[in-house]
């Protein structure tokens, strides 16, 4: 029987996690930013040591445009570009991988794997590096949440976040993405984190709610493995900067 033969950016990511570094993935959201200023975010983002640019948004669903967006970013950096996407209109050859994610707590199948079913031909097709990841999602009150018909799950009940984190990981995805939704208030709390951590082997990404180097590092205290940021990349990115320098010293003294 022939092995899956795990790609080259989800190596990339393997290999520096398994060197004890911590990660930073810079969001980008093509209906928040021009594909130029995107670059010049991204570029930006490299400079200051992000590992990955992951490109997506709740509500985009233009293919033309994304392929654009996705080679006006790709002429300026080196770091892999990842897909992160909200449908299957969010799939482009143009970018180096995709999450290829389900949203465990929707009540809608489609997000769970319908989207994903019709997806998957032409993620071959494209010849794209498929990434499985189980994607979790808190609150009711942010784009994701709606879109994506979640069932949201209470930040501070750690353990029912675990469970589906560790169903993930039995179910094969080989990363666990926490989301508490862009434009959220404050992190995840890091109890909710370590629950999900003390649970899963797999790599654990956590995104939104993170506007500070101090709670950057709280997540990475609690256990993530991968931080994502993007909102406050387009509103202040000395400050990104900032929170993109703790991680890497974080990742530095967590070595040591």
């Amino acid at each position: 029987m022939k092995h899956l033969k795990i790609g080259k950016t989800e190596s990339y990511f393997l290999e520096k996690l398994q060197r004890g570094e911590k990660l930073h993935l810079l969001l980008l959201d093509p209906e928040e930013v021009s594909p130029e200023k995107a670059a010049e975010l991204a570029k930006l983002g490299e400079d200051a040591g992000s590992d990955g640019i992951m490109i997506g948004g709740s509500t985009f669903f233009s293919q033309s445009l994304l392929d654009n967006f996705v080679k006006e970013i790709k002429q300026k950096i080196s770091i892999p570009v990842i897909i992160f996407p909200n449908n299957i209109t969010s799939i482009t050859k143009y970018a180096d991988a995709i999450w290829f994610m389900s949203m465990l707590n929707s009540i809608d199948h489609y997000f769970i794997v319908g989207a994903q079913s019709q997806g998957a031909v032409l993620v071959k097709q494209y010849g794209l590096e498929a990434i499985p990841m189980g994607y979790i999602v808190f609150g009711g009150d942010t784009a994701v949440a709606a879109v994506g018909r979640a069932l949201p799950l209470p930040p501070d009940r750690g353990e029912v976040a675990a469970c589906y984190a560790l169903a993930a990981q039995y179910l094969g995805m080989r990363f666990v993405y926490l989301e508490a939704g862009s434009g959220a208030k404050q992190p995840l709390p890091p109890s909710t984190i370590k629950a999900v951590r003390k649970a899963i082997e797999v790599p654990l990404i956590v995104g939104g709610g993170i506007r500070s180097p101090e709670a950057a590092v709280a997540v990475l205290e609690a256990g993530a493995d991968i931080i994502v940021t993007g909102t406050i990349a387009e509103q202040d990115f000395d400050l990104c900067r900032r929170i993109i320098s703790a991680i890497k010293g974080f990742s530095k003294s967590y070595k040591q």
